[in-house]
């Protein structure tokens, strides 16, 4: 860690199951960096304890009653200066919604001390780039991968395929599913980076080596591997355009 800014982090816990509080303060008081500074069971009594207590951070449950993990982060997005948030959960099909809301990481339960420890230190690089301008545009994913979730970021993703609810991220030789619809993430693309080719796929403009015409106004991409995709009607006008066609 730096040498500059605290050494710690003031922390508050917000779960609706006390034994779950009990489990997350037994594992906070094995880490150094963690200050815990107060619990609550509920959406409503964490937000009034983070205006109480404006604490660093809150490892905060996704799934409780009334206001839940995703409501509470919403109202802290109002706030001009709001705590880091690691949300700590027992269901991975939340990650999108909570990443768009700026969490500093997606813990999945039962937590364990160097997961939660990993999500730290992320806590403390977040402090340290505050003053860093962030993109308008996604720069990481989570997906789920055995029992936790596993960060990639988006520069290495090289192609994205549609599969009903869910898309397949291409990263080197591995794929991975998320639950997200193509559309949804489309949006939330660099479109100086990414272009979707096809209802069912998007590709990383810098591997496409060229366009092909198979006849009777049927075009594909050339890809960097030798490999062909063909473009959908809808989208080929644009794919048209970033070869300056």
């Amino acid at each position: 860690m730096s040498d500059t800014g605290p050494k710690t982090l003031r922390t508050l816990i917000v779960d609706d199951e006390p034994l779950a509080v009990e489990r997350m303060q037994v594992i906070c008081t094995k880490i150094d960096a963690l200050s815990v500074v107060g619990t609550a069971n509920d959406g409503a009594a964490a937000l009034r304890l983070i205006k109480a207590l404006t604490p660093d951070l809150v490892l905060l449950d996704m799934t409780m009653p009334e206001a839940d993990g995703l409501s509470v982060a919403r109202q802290l997005a109002k706030l001009e200066k709001r705590p880091a948030i690691i949300f700590v959960t027992a269901h991975d099909h939340f990650a999108v919604e909570a990443f768009d809301l700026d969490a500093v990481d997606y813990v999945l339960k039962p937590v364990a001390t160097d997961r939660l420890e990993r999500a730290i230190e992320r806590a403390f690089a977040r402090r340290g780039s505050q003053d860093v301008p962030q993109s308008d545009w996604l720069t990481e994913l989570w997906v789920p991968h055995r029992s936790e979730l596993l960060r990639i970021d988006v520069s290495q993703v090289s192609r994205i395929d549609a599969e009903r609810d869910y898309v397949r991220l291409h990263v080197a030789d591995r794929t991975y599913l998320l639950l997200q619809t193509i559309a949804g993430l489309e949006k939330r693309l660099d479109p100086t980076q990414f272009i979707r080719i096809h209802r069912s796929n998007i590709l990383r403009r810098e591997k496409i080596r060229g366009l092909k015409h198979d006849g009777l106004g049927v075009w594909s991409v050339e890809l960097a591997d030798g490999a062909t995709m063909r473009i959908g009607r809808t989208y080929l006008p644009k794919v048209k355009a970033m070869a300056g066609r």
